[in-house]
């Protein structure tokens, strides 16, 4: 049964650390999941290494600080990594354990594409049914505190809440920053947030992040940028590459002709 308040109640955290900032072909480098049952409760942590199979890019390495030797040397093989952490979301969408994923989009959508390059699976498959209940501390915090200028990456936010953030971009860290800061933002902006379930908070979010997307593209627009923003949450659809069709399963047969 959710608690009262479902921030004050258990929470899980996941995030990654990757080669890129391109969820289509870039690949998972480490990824951890932070589990807290209550605030000021004993915390979790699970971690993974993976040898992505590719050299790490000198700018990713720069910003986590992982090199090929590490995880060739103490890395798991992605086809087996993202198994086990798909896996470990499914438990907790199994439990009703909400998920906090600092810009949700990114590190579900890539891991997605991981589990469909080395396992020919999605991330759907692996939930086998069960709904990640997600809770973005980006969208939340944009929705809530919209006029709000500056920045809002998590170290940002951390900083505004009052949340210590040590060793960004390691992915335990990062994971656990985002939990508290999620706790934080709900407890500040508890009167909006007022009887929601994690369920229409999930529903919600996807609504006003499309909202923040579809402003974020107007202003591209006036500025004469040709860059496009995705509306979707907290995971973008994959695609057939030949013809466009969102793949709803691990397999798809393309009907175009070159």
């Amino acid at each position: 049964m959710e608690s009262p308040h479902w921030y004050e109640g258990p929470l899980a955290s996941f995030d990654t650390e990757t080669t890129g900032v391109d969820v289509e072909q870039d690949r998972v480098v480490s990824a951890a999941l932070v589990l807290q049952p209550a605030p000021n409760a004993p915390v979790e942590r699970r971690s993974w290494l993976v040898d992505p199979g590719v050299p790490i890019p000198d700018g990713a390495r720069a910003v986590h600080g992982i090199t090929d030797e590490q995880v060739r040397a103490h890395g798991q093989a992605p086809a087996l990594a993202t198994l086990e952490i798909a896996r470990a979301l499914a438990e907790q969408a199994r439990a009703g354990v909400p998920l906090v994923v600092m810009n949700a989009p990114y590190d579900l959508t890539l891991l997605d594409r991981e589990l469909r390059r080395h396992r020919q699976s999605s991330l759907a498959a692996q939930l086998a049914g069960a709904e990640l209940l997600v809770v973005d501390p980006r969208v939340l915090d944009k929705h809530l505190d919209r006029y709000r200028k500056g920045r809002r990456t998590l170290t940002d936010l951390c900083a505004h809440y009052g949340i210590a953030l040590a060793d960004a971009h390691d992915a335990g860290a990062d994971a656990w920053a985002a939990l508290q800061l999620v706790r934080a933002i709900a407890a500040r902006h508890r009167t909006a947030l007022h009887g929601l379930t994690s369920a229409e908070l999930h529903l919600r979010q996807a609504r006003w992040h499309a909202a923040q997307a579809r402003g974020l593209q107007d202003w591209f627009e006036r500025a004469g940028t040709p860059e496009r923003v995705d509306r979707s949450w907290p995971l973008r659809p994959a695609r057939c590459a030949g013809c466009g069709v969102p793949l709803v399963g691990a397999e798809h047969r393309c009907e175009s002709v070159a």
